[in-house]
């Protein structure tokens, strides 16, 4: 079997980190916590959608449970990803290329499987991604790997054949502990020399700017002809 090979969603296959940060604002405000920023959102990248909200209620003194926030949220988000989704062209090349090839492919993300569900028929990544898996399924969001190893089992494949594409180091920790490989493009290019991306075994250090599919596609299956 070619190499599986596990994305993440938000910031590695889309930018939707701009509606995933205005959804978080609109939802603090309404909860009376004005003045979210760009760059306190920039925390919770790469982590899930509850641990962001229960870290968020937690700081802020929000009444309000989890489980509404979350829904809150959700709503808030799926407006947004519907009006607009921009898919980072070079990774749809890497996904259109690695699917041509017959690599099984699946997407394993923090976010809600509304969500995951409705970014990818907005930007028809849904016809080439069709395993997919949330954190809401599994015990545990990233760094813990369970999404990652869950994909691996709708797969059918062992982890360690598995390739995890990942823009945070959250996820690249939780693809270590899942014993798969990385490709790693971080969204924040500063976060580049963050330890949790020393295992990545192909680190785009430019991020997405500096992402090349051929070139992903080509690691990708040298390690798999090695293997």
């Amino acid at each position: 079997m070619s190499t599986p090979v596990i994305f993440d969603l938000d910031g590695t296959l889309v930018d939707s980190e701009p509606n995933y940060y205005e959804a978080g604002r609109r939802l603090l405000a309404a909860h009376g916590v004005p003045g979210f920023t760009w760059e306190e959102h920039g925390r919770f990248i790469g982590i899930g959608t509850r641990e962001t909200l229960e870290t968020l209620r937690a700081e802020h003194g929000i009444e309000a449970p989890v489980e509404q926030l979350l829904a809150e949220k959700n709503r808030l988000y799926l407006e947004l990803a519907a009006a607009h989704t921009e898919v980072f062209p070079e990774m749809r090349k890497y996904v259109e290329l690695l699917h041509a090839a017959g690599h099984p492919l699946a997407v394993a993300s923090g976010s809600s499987r509304a969500a995951i569900a409705a970014v990818l028929a907005t930007t028809g990544l849904d016809a080439l991604l069709t395993t997919l898996v949330s954190a809401e399924e599994v015990p545990h969001g990233k760094p813990e790997p369970d999404v990652f190893l869950e994909a691996a089992r709708r797969l059918g494949a062992a982890p360690a054949d598995c390739v995890v594409v990942e823009d945070a180091p959250p996820g690249a920790e939780a693809a270590r502990r899942a014993g798969m490989r990385c490709v790693a493009v971080p969204y924040l290019p500063h976060t580049a020399d963050d330890p949790a991306f020393a295992s990545a075994g192909l680190l785009f250090r430019g991020g997405q700017d500096a992402f090349d599919a051929e070139r992903g596609f080509a690691w990708t299956v040298a390690r798999h002809a090695r293997d």
